[in-house]
């Protein structure tokens, strides 16, 4: 697919948001394959489909406020050998369809892409209802399902375009709006299962995923520029399979710290932990995340400095940790 990564684009990508790249991308992929469908459950102008309707009209199946019946329906379309995207809500893709998820993606191994959409607390305004920070646990407990959480739009218009062909069942976690912060600016590669290193260290370690990554970059260079404390930064884009060999390569370092926008029960964190379990000797592991706790409706950005997920207050963590242990 003719999908230019430079900084034009990806400055464009950045505006439009998450949702846009969804809807950008989806064009690019059926534009070379009449075999490609998008399932939504009555999103389609929210998942960025708008024009893909108009251009592909064939493709494109609304199903309405029905995201069971989306799920269940993708199963069968990929069962007879169809590409097949379905999006929705993050919190209802995980949740309110996991009985569909637990069975026709996880048991039988069809090969469904499913897209959950505002992960995170993007739709936090909305309340705990549409908040969604149990997703990637919720994904790990079922066998098979390969989990990605792109950094930025860049980076989730290179897993859009990277698992529409793969032959197995796919949950792709979104976080973000529009005027989404950008980690990467040009082309670079983009390998399943293989962490992307932004900056080189001796201290300490970060692991983040989604748009931690960019707050985690941002708190790196803090640490750095006040503290002198000199930190590694680790993309990981990919929760399942998870780079082993990253995590294992970490143990050198004084602390690891995972980031994520998401409950540090069952999450990234967790799934780093259970790679370093297997460590003879390992450093002290520093989970940021969500702790435990629903907050209450706010802005992204207020909730972010609710939970402690803003690049200070990364860093002052890490410090005191540092400091205390």
């Amino acid at each position: 697919m003719a999908v230019v990564f430079d900084k034009r684009n990806t400055r464009a990508w950045s505006m439009a948001g998450p949702s846009g790249v969804l809807g950008l991308a989806s064009c690019e992929i059926a534009k070379e394959n009449s075999n490609f469908a998008i399932l939504t459950s009555d999103l389609c102008s929210y998942s960025g489909l708008g024009r893909f309707k108009k251009l592909y009209p064939g493709q494109l199946y609304n199903v309405g406020i029905a995201e069971q019946n989306m799920v269940a329906m993708a199963a069968g379309m990929a069962s007879e050998g169809m590409d097949v995207f379905a999006v929705t809500y993050a919190a209802f893709a995980s949740a309110r369809a996991l009985d569909q998820v637990k069975l026709c993606m996880g048991y039988m191994k069809q090969a469904v892409k499913l897209a959950g959409l505002s992960s995170g607390f993007t739709s936090g305004i909305l309340g705990a209802t549409h908040m969604c920070i149990e997703d990637i646990a919720i994904m790990r407990a079922i066998p098979d399902i390969a989990i990605f959480s792109p950094a930025d739009t860049t980076e989730t218009m290179k897993v859009l375009l990277t698992t529409v062909n793969m032959q197995q069942p796919v949950y792709i976690r979104i976080c973000g709006a529009q005027r989404m912060p950008v980690v990467f600016q040009d082309d670079y590669l983009f390998k399943p299962g293989k962490a992307v290193q932004l900056k080189k260290g001796q201290d300490v370690c970060i692991m983040a995923t989604g748009p931690m990554v960019v707050q985690s970059l941002r708190a790196a260079r803090k640490l750095e520029e006040d503290y002198g404390i000199s930190c590694t930064v680790w993309d990981f884009h990919t929760i399942r399979p998870i780079d082993k060999d990253v995590i294992m390569d970490s143990c050198k370092y004084k602390l690891i710290v995972t980031a994520e926008e998401h409950n540090t029960t069952g999450g990234f964190g967790s799934a780093v932990s259970e790679v370093l379990s297997l460590c003879k000797e390992r450093p002290r592991q520093l989970f940021i995340g969500v702790d435990g706790f629903y907050p209450h409706a706010a802005s992204y950005n207020y909730l972010l400095e609710q939970c402690g997920l803003l690049p200070e207050q990364v860093a002052e963590r890490i410090k005191t940790f540092l400091e205390e242990n």
